[in-house]
């Protein structure tokens, strides 16, 4: 095996201890002087580095990179697919590499690289150590091309004098191996002396007696060769003079000295006393110190001799790390032609006076001093590998390696004095850009030394932040009626990267139609002009968009409120208001409500509400609305009121606007119907046994000096015909037969409870007639009753029935309609024409009136039936041709169901000893279009007459006709009438 082969496998031993998948080791041994790409070694042959994942299976194409410090030329070249090592065009010179060191042939002249593996997933860091081999391109030469040699007269034979030996750069079998004499003439001979060090020493032998007189110099050759192949020598003149004898030479008390002396001894400081002594006496006894020809110049110069003294001082700065051993040989001469010698050994020793190094190589190639690191770069990133060193020794070389400052990066030690500087965390370019950080180098010496190597780092931006709007809800609000193009506001979003990846474009989301966005700017403009009353808040989307790869993006909701500027009048739900009060309705009560919107908001819709021309007949709350009498109605002196109302909003300037309003005075039901035929309870009526079953037996008129509906009568038969056999008309008033009598009918039918001995109605005893004549002065006394009552009846008829046309002309037929939530179920239901009755000058109305317990709470409810000559004059048939403009169709929606308030009540019932709160702005009541205060009909419960006016309106049909929930009630007619049935009209009867 040879020395190559020892080395490798020295080196594969070395990498099995190593951490294969961190750091590994080879071992290479080459000539100096090799020519450019010679190889040297294959590194993933040579360690059996495999190509296949062990995660994936797959083969991967591995990079070797040569870790070299930056300006370096290197010795060697790695391929980056292959990883074989080559030698470049630098040439390795062993002596050169390895200068200043005296390397025996064991003494291993070599270099070291480092070379890592990539990507990350495969990586390795190869430590190669390179031994460079001795070639002999080095002749050995002597110090000087002529050397001096001056040699006593007296010397004996086979004396020996010593030649300054040659040196060689070379080592081993290349450096000085022969002497040899050239010339001798056969006076002089050559001898080597090879010392422990194994320095070989040529010696000059003294081979016949010297005679100075006869030849006192000899000039001769001496050559020295190497072992090389090719061998390699030079030449020297050798002058030899002979010279006078001088007996004794000086002698050295120790020929070999050892000493010590810290490198940082100051010039001057002494390093060792030399002492000879010289038998001799006088001149011959005079010694002089002088260094030997073989001392090296750089030890010369460090040390200086003192000739007479001996005293060797320090006369430069010492480095131990320069050099550590100097060997100085100094000679004791007293003239003679032998000197004594005496070699002195002195070892420097170490003092902590050098910093550590730091050389850092990038594995990552830096632009002008400074790394380029993506932010998605991984973690454990390798960026450079670093080695510290110290030229000092023990303690004061041992070296420490740390970044000074908390940075996303870390050192990991590698080999000794070696760390790789790697990411530790993932980097954000938006959290620092930059980085620079220094890596110090500290040994343990006291004081410590230490070094420092700036590394600058700096991020390359990745679209990983989405742009973001300072305010998530961006409010805005501007007054309508703008002009197009106003500036609102500036949308700004900001983001966090850099370069296009911050550059934002804005874009507005749906529903934005009214607005325009500047894409760049993000300037927000009103593209229309707004109306609150149309649309009071816009709420739609702005998007942020950077122009990143791939794009990111935000968004942000935008908030527009228009704010009201009074651009709309009050508009009153009616330019004609009808209200209709009863006659009897008590002073300051209500009489109707006005209502009056505006479409403006806050103060421009505070409505204010004032009379204008009304002689201060009512009094109208200006902020509800609510109009209440000051005046007694009395419908025979005045039977309406008009006047117009003024609305007035609280804006800036205000605005206005006029309606007007009509109170209609309505007729009160307070007089009862008057009977006027029969004449008294006392009358009666014979009926023979032949009568026809449906002939009229008798008649019932009476009158009601009310108008309208409150002059509408009904008949009914209360009492006395429990048999059934008589009918009244209830509008008429004829009483019809409704069977045919029979003789158990003879008797007196009366129609109230009379105590009578026998009554034929109320019994089934057989009537016996009694005296004749007394029925005939009852039936004589009875006509004139008639008679009288008749004409009284006229007199007061035609004084009432010009107060009735008139009332019936002023209704219109209509009537003032509250809103009632009572009757908002009721069903609309046609009213049955009834006929007329046969005399045109009355109209009989008989009214079952029905009183609920609380007068005060509950509406009467009633059927009103109108003979079909007051239906054509009355309000049930309104004259829509002569409605006002606001009168609206009678066919309209129930006013009740479609009925909203703004208010905070449920429902509005006007009472008219009800305060109505006054709030400061108008209670705004929402009316259907096809709704008014005036009905299609006027029908209007009463209450007592006692109490004070509370109306519940009814439904009305379409025809005007009228709906009742509840029984049917009438008024009664509170009179007796008597029937007698005989069979001949001479039957007695007896009369009451």
């Amino acid at each position: 095996m040879d020395l190559r082969d020892f080395y490798l496998l020295a080196a594969l031993i070395a990498c099995l201890r190593l951490d294969s998948a961190v750091a590994q080791e080879l071992i290479y041994t080459i000539r100096e002087e090799l020519p450019e790409n010679v190889p040297i070694g294959n590194i993933p042959k040579d360690l059996n580095i495999s190509h296949i994942s062990s995660t994936t299976g797959t083969s991967t194409s591995l990079v070797y990179r040569l870790v070299s410090k930056a300006g370096d030329a290197p010795l060697v070249k790695v391929s980056s697919t292959t990883g074989e090592i080559f030698t470049t065009s630098n040439r390795i010179d062993r002596e050169r590499l390895c200068a200043g060191a005296a390397y025996a042939e064991e003494n291993e002249c070599f270099f070291e690289l480092e070379v890592v593996i990539l990507p990350n997933d495969f990586f390795r860091l190869i430590k190669i150590k390179i031994i460079v081999k001795d070639t002999n391109d080095n002749a050995p030469m002597f110090p000087s091309p002529v050397i001096n040699i001056s040699i006593p007269e007296n010397t004996l034979i086979n004396s020996r004098f010593p030649i300054p030996s040659a040196t060689d750069p070379d080592t081993g079998f290349n450096g000085v191996q022969h002497y040899e004499l050239l010339n001798g003439q056969s006076v002089f001979g050559l001898d080597i002396v090879e010392t422990p060090e194994g320095e070989k020493w040529p010696q000059l032998i003294v081979q016949q007696n010297l005679d100075r007189e006869q030849k006192d110099t000899y000039v001769m050759k001496i050559k020295v060769e190497d072992g090389g192949t090719p061998q390699k020598s030079s030449t020297a003149i050798l002058q030899v003079t002979v010279s006078d004898v001088n007996d004794n030479r000086p002698v050295f008390k120790e020929s070999q000295v050892e000493v010590h002396i810290p490198e940082n001894a100051p010039v001057g400081t002494s390093v060792i006393q030399l002492h000879a002594t010289d038998a001799d006496v006088g001149s011959n006894a005079e010694i002089r110190y002088i260094f030997a020809a073989q001392v090296a110049p750089a030890t010369k110069r460090l040390f200086a001799l003192n000739n007479t003294t001996g005293l060797i001082t320090v006369q430069r700065a010492l480095d131990r790390e320069e050099t550590a051993i100097h060997k100085v040989t100094v000679l004791a001469s007293d003239g003679s032609s032998t000197p004594a010698r005496a070699t002195v050994t002195i070892n420097v020793t170490d003092v902590n006076d050098n910093p550590p190094n730091i050389d850092l190589r990038y594995i990552i190639s830096p632009i002008n001093g400074t790394v380029y690191l993506s932010e998605k770069d991984p973690v454990n990133t390798k960026i450079a590998l670093i080695t510290v060193s110290d030229k000092d020794t023990d303690v004061n070389g041992k070296v420490i390696c740390f970044i000074e400052r908390e940075v996303p990066f870390h050192l990991k030690a590698v080999y000794d004095n070696q760390y790789l500087l790697e990411t530790s965390s993932l980097l954000d370019y938006e959290g620092t850009k930059e980085f620079s950080f220094k890596i110090v180098a500290s040994d343990s010496g006291k004081p410590s030394l230490n070094q420092t190597a700036l590394v600058r780092v700096k991020l390359e931006d990745e679209n990983d932040n989405p742009p973001i709007f300072s305010q998530p809800v961006i409010e805005l609000s501007v007054s309508e009626n703008n002009r197009r193009g106003l500036y609102l506001t500036t949308i700004s979003a900001t983001d966090e990267d850099s370069g296009k990846n911050a550059d934002i474009v804005y874009q507005l989301g749906p529903n934005a139609s009214f607005f325009d966005l500047d894409r760049k700017t993000g300037i927000l403009t009103a593209s229309r002009v707004f109306d609150r009353e149309e649309q009071e808040r816009f709420i739609f989307t702005v998007t942020a968009r950077d122009n990143g790869t791939p794009p990111l993006q935000s968004q942000a909701a935008v908030i527009v409120t228009v704010l009201d500027e009074n651009d709309n009048s009050p508009k009153f739900t009616h330019n004609h208001f009808q209200f209709f009060v009863s006659e009897n309705l008590p002073k300051y009560s209500t009489v109707g409500v006005i209502t009056v919107t505006d479409a403006d908001a806050g103060e421009n819709k505070a409505v204010t509400l004032s009379i204008l021309n009304d002689n201060e007949n009512f009094v109208l709350d200006p902020y509800s609305g609510v109009i209440k009498s000051n005046v007694s109605f009395d419908r025979e002196q005045q039977s309406s009121y008009t006047f117009d109302v003024k609305a007035i909003d609280g804006g800036q300037p205000p605005r206005s606007s006029t309606a007007k309003v009509t109170i209609n005075v309505m007729d009160v039901n307070d007089n009862s119907p008057v009977v006027i035929y029969p004449p008294s309870n006392t009358s009666f009526k014979l009926v023979p046994l032949s009568a026809i079953p449906g002939s009229v037996v008798a008649e019932v008129f009476a009158v009601d000096i009310d108008t309208g509906m409150n002059a509408e009568l009904k008949y009914t038969i209360v009492s006395g015909n429990n048999k059934g056999l008589f009918r009244i008309d209830p509008v008429t008033g004829n009483i019809t037969l409704e069977e045919k009598p029979t003789p158990a009918d003879v008797g007196l039918h009366r129609t109230m409870e009379t105590p009578l001995d026998r009554n034929i109605g109320d019994s089934s005893q057989p009537y016996q007639n009694e005296d004749y004549l007394t029925i005939m002065i009852a039936i004589v006394a009875g006509a004139m009753v008639v008679i009288v009552v008749i004409f009284v009846t006229v007199l007061v008829r035609c004084r009432h029935a010009s107060r009735f046309k008139a009332a019936q002309r002023s209704k219109q037929g209509a009537e003032w309609m509250s809103p009632n939530q009572e009757n908002k179920q009721n069903k609309k239901k046609k009213r049955k024409k009834r006929k007329s009755p046969k005399s045109s000058l009355l109209n009989f109305v008989t009214i079952e009136e029905s009183k609920p317990e609380d007068a005060v709470h509950e509406p009467i409810n009633g059927t009103i039936s109108l003979p079909a000559e007051l239906e054509e004059q009355s309000i049930g048939r309104f004259d829509w041709g002569t409605a006002p403009p606001t009168t609206f169709k009678p066919n309209s929606p129930d006013l009740a169901k479609h009925y909203t308030s703004a208010s905070p009540q449920s429902a509005f019932h006007l009472k008219p000893d009800t305060p109505v709160s006054v709030k400061k702005h108008h209670v705004i009541q929402e009316l259907p279009l096809d709704n008014t205060f005036v009905g299609g009909c006027d029908t209007l419960s009463k209450r007592s007459s006692t109490s004070s006016d509370h109306f519940s309106a009814s439904e009305c049909s379409s025809q005007g006709g009228f709906k009742t929930k509840g029984p049917l009630h009438s008024r009664q007619v509170n009179e007796h009438f008597y029937w007698s049935i005989s069979t001949a009209y001479k039957c007695p009867v007896n009369q009451y």
